[in-house]
């Protein structure tokens, strides 16, 4: 058993408490209405449940911008957080308190130096961002989405899993799997990384040339990529990218990067894509 559910003191009663507190209608109509979570079976949704008063119980979810915080709001968000770590001890999301929540997407700063040396500050638009001991920062209007190919609050939380090792770099700690997997990883990652990269300029140059790469209407050509192009900025954003997708849309990842869905599979203890396409079945 782990620690959180087995010890004393304040912290377990308050977590106990916490679970006591989840409304049970509120809890299964939000297991209904996000695909990914119906899948599950009976056990693994009771350790959600369980995962998810361990979040609600160890941070502060607070609202921005006018928002008015609910019990939905932040049992929704607690419990898409809860996903990633549903195997893993959640003493990953340690050492920060807080979940914030604007009521749509917000803006962050950025500063960019460029080639010249010369810095730029501009405004960039953002639906989530996770801050390396900070708090998680997300856009309620994403995280509500129940769209197959986007997750916002998976992402973010993906973001912190990987800053267990001082850096988001697309390598959590692996601590938990096989003492050779780091090397492999590696090599994956960069492997699966690079082929991504490839077929993201591949799509970009068949976009006719009189059209905005970033418009609605080029949707069509960056759809028939395996996830998001935003997987292509850097190796932390393909890691973030692809845990969506591995958790919303499993059996496309399995299918278009199979080495690197075993790996993400070993790391989450998790294999969503067995489970959709062998579902168990009613006892």
């Amino acid at each position: 058993m782990l620690r959180w559910l087995t010890g004393r003191g304040a912290a377990a009663r308050k977590i106990a408490s916490t679970r006591e507190q989840i409304d049970p209608r509120m809890w299964d109509e939000l297991v209904s209405h996000y695909v990914f979570l119906r899948a599950l079976d009976p056990a693994q949704r009771e350790a959600l449940l369980a995962r998810t008063a361990w979040i609600l119980a160890s941070k502060t979810v607070s609202a921005a911008a006018g928002l008015h915080m609910t019990d939905r709001i932040a049992l929704t968000i607690a419990a898409q957080a809860a996903l990633p770590i549903l195997n893993l001890d959640p003493a990953r999301y340690e050492g920060w308190s807080e979940i914030i929540v604007y009521p749509a997407g917000f803006q962050i700063p950025r500063k960019r130096e460029d080639e010249d040396g010369v810095v730029h500050e501009y405004l960039e638009d953002a639906a989530g961002e996770a801050w390396d001991g900070g708090p998680v920062v997300l856009s309620w209007e994403d995280a509500a989405d129940d769209a197959d190919d986007f997750n916002v609050v998976i992402h973010e939380f993906a973001h912190k899993l990987d800053l267990g090792n001082g850096e988001a770099n697309g390598v959590p700690p692996l601590t938990h799997c096989k003492p050779a997997t780091r090397k492999h990883w590696v090599r994956v990652l960069n492997e699966s990384f690079d082929a991504f990269c490839r077929s993201v300029d591949a799509v970009e140059s068949q976009i006719p040339p009189d059209m905005d790469p970033e418009s609605e209407e080029s949707w069509t050509w960056w759809s028939t990529l395996a996830m998001d192009p935003y997987a292509a900025t850097d190796e932390a954003e393909f890691f973030a990218v692809s845990s969506e997708v591995f958790f919303v849309n499993p059996t496309l990842l399995a299918d278009e990067m199979p080495h690197w869905y075993d790996l993400l599979a070993d790391f989450y203890q998790q294999d969503p894509a067995k489970s959709l396409r062998h579902p168990q079945l009613p006892r």
